[in-house]
């Protein structure tokens, strides 16, 4: 950016993408998972970003992604709730992206990190419900899906391999 503010092209040749506004955006498919993929590939739409939900929808969108087996989706539809909510439910939306985040970790073979990131989603929105005093916001069962996810980090351990994201994908209500 120049003092300005403005964006600057890239140097002839670069192959970087751009999106409309000039910010550098990837536009590589990607699988369900969130891998890229090679240019020209078939790959899953992906989720459109910053997008403002009623938290309602955002459950609902965040469940089909992951019974759909695509927690990376999920993860960011999450996020959009989290830096567009409420400063108040931040936690919770940041919590929910990291279990999410966590599971996509756990069906690509990052076990280590996969169970960490388990880990801390459910550390923090199970924090974020106690401190709040709201057990179920928006339907959400927290205790449930912080439960899920503390299982399935110490399954990750014990048995030393990767998960059907689908098949293993939590119940949020």
């Amino acid at each position: 950016m120049g003092s300005t503010g403005e964006t600057r092209p890239e140097p002839a040749g670069s192959a970087r993408d751009r999106d409309g506004e000039g910010r550098a955006r990837n536009a590589r498919p990607r699988d369900g998972l969130g891998r890229p993929l090679p240019y020209g590939s078939e790959g899953v739409p992906r989720q459109p970003e910053g997008v403002v939900r009623p938290p309602e929808e955002t459950v609902r969108e965040a469940q089909r992604l992951l019974d759909e087996g695509k927690p990376f989706h999920a993860h960011e539809v999450f996020e959009d709730a989290w830096k567009s909510g409420p400063d108040e439910e931040r936690e919770l939306w940041r919590g929910l992206a990291q279990l999410a985040v966590g599971l996509t970790h756990a069906a690509r073979g990052n076990l280590t990190g996969g169970a960490r990131l388990l880990r801390r989603g459910a550390g923090a929105a199970g924090a974020w419900a106690g401190a709040s005093g709201r057990a179920r916001p928006h339907g959400i069962d927290v205790e449930g899906v912080a439960a899920w996810a503390r299982e399935l980090a110490g399954e990750l351990e014990r048995e030393g391999r990767s998960v059907d994201a689908a098949v293993r994908a939590p119940r949020l209500r």
